[in-house]
């Protein structure tokens, strides 16, 4: 955190299910926020509709959201992989990314998917940019909201 303004760095978490992804992308959020940076916090479904509205004229007042995902301090993509993925969502993610790379602005993806299916599903392409540009950490452990309900 103390580098963030010198050394904005990107995260790429993954891991299964109620391992705590969402939890850390918070916690990272609200540091952040807490100094006066901007963040932008969107799951994967929330984002690839918001850029289709943008895209093809549907708005319902996120006009200029775009601008504001490209260039906010902090961007979080939460469950990339749980949208219906296509050309348009393929097209839309590595233009995300590559803009906020060549911007030099942090973004946090977070998945349930492993690298492999992650690669399969979004192509080489873009495995390739997040794989050499961000930090891949694997969350391990138990559903913590599972064993929450189990009362462990």
């Amino acid at each position: 955190m103390r580098d963030f303004d010198t050394a904005p760095a990107n995260l790429f978490l993954y891991g299964d299910t109620g391992v705590g992804k969402t939890f850390l992308s918070h916690c990272i959020a609200k540091e952040l926020l807490d100094s006066t940076h901007s963040v932008v916090y969107f799951s994967a479904q929330e984002l690839f509709e918001t850029f289709a509205k943008d895209r093809f004229g549907k708005s319902d007042g996120t006009n200029g959201i775009a601008g504001a995902i490209y260039s906010c301090d902090l961007l979080i993509i939460d469950d990339l992989g749980t949208e219906l993925t296509n050309s348009f969502v393929n097209s839309e993610l590595f233009c995300c990314i590559n803009e906020r790379l060549a911007n030099k602005k942090a973004t946090i993806i977070s998945t349930n998917l492993s690298l492999k299916m992650f690669a399969d599903l979004y192509s080489e392409r873009i495995f390739s940019r997040i794989s050499s540009n961000y930090k891949m950490l694997k969350l391990f452990g138990r559903d913590i909201r599972l064993l929450k309900k189990m009362g462990k």
